[in-house]
């Protein structure tokens, strides 16, 4: 039973290993800085939940990893603040959710949230 659980939790954190790296892992002032360049592309990201806004489901976050922020528009509700997030997606140079407008936002493909 308990090597079953090991191998279980490796599994886990091989599972949310490739999706992380499945795509380039970049800073957030990079992505601010010349948002053309990461366009049609997939990027991923780490850091902090420093604010979000959920409705059924849907929303936005806002990412902080040191060096920047940028807004994270999700359809699998949102990650609670605080919380450690690597998330991969696509870039926009503009996005609106529920009458709200964001300047560059990464378009969510994937997520693995670590907790507080």
């Amino acid at each position: 039973m308990r090597l079953l659980r090991k191998f279980a939790f490796f599994s886990m954190l091989a599972a949310g290993a490739l999706i992380l790296t499945a795509c380039s892992q970049t800073s957030i002032s990079k992505i601010n800085a010349d948002p053309a360049r990461y366009k049609n592309k997939e990027v991923g990201v780490v850091g902090r939940v420093t604010d979000s806004y959920g409705i059924a489901g849907t929303g936005a976050y806002e990412l902080d990893d040191g060096t920047g922020r940028i807004w994270v528009a999700t359809t699998r509700g949102v990650p609670s603040k605080g919380s450690r997030v690597g998330v991969k997606g696509h870039v926009h140079s503009s996005f609106a959710i529920a009458g709200r407008s964001f300047g560059t936002v990464l378009e969510e493909t994937g997520r693995k949230v670590e907790g507080r």
